[in-house]
């Protein structure tokens, strides 16, 4: 008996499962805690919690993983240099440090639009190759002819040995500068990922598992370890592509969409034909317009895990994450008591960190770079938690109620609050955790609003719900304005929305907001078996996918007609659109085959559909003046290794 195994590395929770080959049955999963910086400890302590017995007889294993998001958001990438080549139009304040343009490029039909300045490139390698770790290329029209880039690679990979990405290599797309951008960031996670990867082999080879190793794109494929190496980026936001197909899977709905309930935010996507919708412009992440091929979502801050806050007698969720008193309770000896005696603060001082609920502990992580008044701050809080008002006393003198957020951004510090999850502990719907320390949280916060505990408990769980309701219906609605589906979802209009698909609810206890929803939507809303890991599930039956379009244009000089081809690999040119047509089509297919017997597929498993678009024109006798192949290719993973 062969099996498979699933991981998640999500922003809250590290999920892993196993599922049996023969017949695709999850026969055990398990969650941790997330840990930060390294995602490592939470995996190991994932899988753990698994059955050991299977681990022999795994040959398949499959990773989403928030790492490739974290590091971009948290600017803790790599120093890498950028090669701009060509005639780029850059924005006025470039976020990029070191970078350079110099003479270069080619034009759309892939000829030369000036000679490349080779010189300017190795003086500018040989002054900075000591300083950083990478080398990132994007010449202009490199989609049309990648010569400039693959010269300037060959050049720096001879004269520095450091890894070289070039913009062509990661996507087909116009744009020069968001190629650039895309190899940039891209670049800078190559070390990143290969640490972790690494790190990932040790571990299940440790355990005796013997597998295959596949990593979750954020467009729902799955990738070989050696792509996944050379090309991290296209593991941001993996974890939402995971929840997709992991959703699809596990309710058995080729089309459907999903909302996925997490620890930090909310997530909503569609699974169409047993394909993600697409963003169109590629994913942006940390406000980096990259290249990247992503599943289409909507998202909002507002999670398990998000803080529950008091202000003028209303109750405000998120969109800070913290940890739930219900698992702090259980974590820090004491925290009862202290969370009992904790002092109530006036209602005019109440804010986001100034909560009779919310407390401050370290995260154990190390940054040098801290300001005087934030080195005395970290001498206070310690391994317990502590309230602002602790920390008042302690450092004798007034403090901003925002001053602990650099420290909490920086992720030296981790704040504790009441969540959602303390509300479901509290109305007695979910309850992994200790239940007083959510019930004490409750009354606490009631005090200082026009309810009691559980009235309170009742209006937060009903807001989380119409949250999970707007992100759905402003996803669907693409155009609407999210204020305007909101005046809907609140008012009293007697009528419901109507959602021509299943949708599915992913996440921890989601069953606990099916009711809610169902007074807002007009749906087949389910909550499938093992809900809980389906973005573990999602990791693991990923399809291998791969797209790709090649051009083939007709081009005039004088009265001279040629025909161009253009493919991700090369540039050539025909005497007939015949002749290219024919050549374009196999060309198209050995590089499907390519890709998926470099990721793992095997040949006669890889399906490949081809879709012809042309363009013609009535004086030319019908005979196209472009067309373009789009060849998508699919496949499933083979676990022999």
């Amino acid at each position: 008996m062969q099996y498979s195994l699933g991981i998640d590395a999500g922003g809250t929770y590290t999920d892993a499962v196993i599922v049996r080959d023969s017949d695709r049955k999850v026969v055990d999963s398990n969650k941790a805690l997330t840990t930060y910086p390294d995602l490592l400890t939470g995996i190991e302590n994932a899988i753990d919690g698994l059955d050991s017995k299977y681990m022999p007889d795994v040959k398949l294993v499959s990773v989403s993983t928030t790492l490739a998001t974290n590091t971009i958001l948290e600017k803790t990438g790599y120093p890498v240099a950028l090669i701009l080549i060509g005639k780029h139009t850059l924005p006025a304040n470039i976020p990029i440090d070191t970078f350079t343009v110099v003479k270069g490029g080619h034009n759309v039909a892939g000829l030369e639009d000036d000679i490349l300045d080779i010189e300017a490139v190795r003086e500018y390698a040989l002054k900075i190759k000591d300083k950083v770790s990478a080398f990132a290329v994007s010449s202009y029209f490199s989609i049309r002819n990648p010569e400039h880039e693959t010269k300037v690679r060959d050049m720096l990979t001879e004269l520095t040995g450091l890894p070289i990405v070039c913009g062509h290599e990661l996507s087909q797309d116009l744009g020069a500068y968001e190629r650039g951008v895309t190899a940039y960031l891209n670049a800078q996670l190559l070390p990143i990922a290969d640490q972790f990867i690494h790190a990932i082999l040790t571990d299940i080879k440790k355990r005796g598992i013997n597998a295959k190793l596949m990593m979750l794109k954020c467009d729902g494929s799955v990738i070989g370890i050696h792509e996944a190496m050379e090309r991290p980026i296209e593991s941001i936001f993996s974890g939402p592509a995971a929840s997709l197909m992991g959703a699809s899977f596990l309710s058995g709905n080729d089309t459907c969409a999903v909302i996925d309930v997490g620890g930090t935010s909310t997530d909503v996507s569609l699974n169409y034909n047993g394909f993600p919708e697409l963003v169109d412009t590629g994913a942006v992440v940390g406000g980096w317009q990259t290249k990247v091929k992503a599943i289409r979502m909507e998202t909002s801050a507002m999670g398990g895990d998000s803080h529950v806050w008091i202000k003028n007698r209303n109750a405000n969720i998120g969109p800070r994450r913290v940890v739930p008193l219900c698992l702090a309770a259980l974590k820090y000896p004491g925290f009862i008591d202290q969370l009992k005696s904790g002092r109530t603060p006036s209602r005019v001082q109440l804010a986001e960190n100034v909560q009779p609920t919310k407390f401050f502990v370290k995260t154990g992580k190390e940054n040098p770079n801290l300001s005087s008044f934030e080195k005395e701050l970290m001498k206070i809080i310690g391994e317990e938690p502590v309230s602002l008002n602790d920390i008042f006393w302690k450092i004798g003198k007034p403090i901003s109620p925002d001053s602990v957020d650099s420290l909490i951004q920086k992720r030296l510090v981790q704040a504790i609050g009441f969540t959602p999850t303390d509300v479901l502990h509290v109305l007695g719907e979910y309850t992994k955790w200790d239940r007083e320390a959510s019930l004490i949280g409750a009354k606490i916060l009631a005090r200082l609003t026009p309810m009691d505990e559980t009235e309170l408990c009742r209006h937060i769980k009903k807001e989380v719900a119409i949250n999970m309701a707007l992100d759905l219906m402003s996803f669907m609605y693409r155009g609407v304005s999210k204020p305007e589906i909101e005046k809907m979802i609140r008012g009293d209009f007697l009528s419901q929305f109507k959602v021509n698909v299943p949708v599915i609810l992913l996440g921890g206890p989601v069953h606990s907001y099916v009711e809610e929803l169902n007074k807002i939507l007009a749906a087949d809303i389910i909550v499938p078996e093992h809900a809980e890991v389906g973005n573990a599930v999602g990791a693991l039956v990923g399809k291998g996918v791969k797209s790709i379009e090649i051009l083939i244009k007709a081009f005039y000089k004088k009265t001279e007609r040629s025909i161009l081809m253009f493919s991700p690999v090369e540039r050539r040119e025909f005497m007939s659109h015949s002749e290219a047509l024919e050549y374009a089509e196999e060309h198209g297919k050995e590089l499907i085959l390519e890709y998926m017997e470099n990721a793992g597929m095997k040949a006669e498993n890889v399906n490949i559909d081809i879709k012809k678009e042309e363009v013609t024109m009535a004086e030319e006798g019908g005979a196209p003046i472009e067309t373009k192949l789009i060849f998508l290719g699919t496949g499933r993973p083979d676990t022999e290794k």
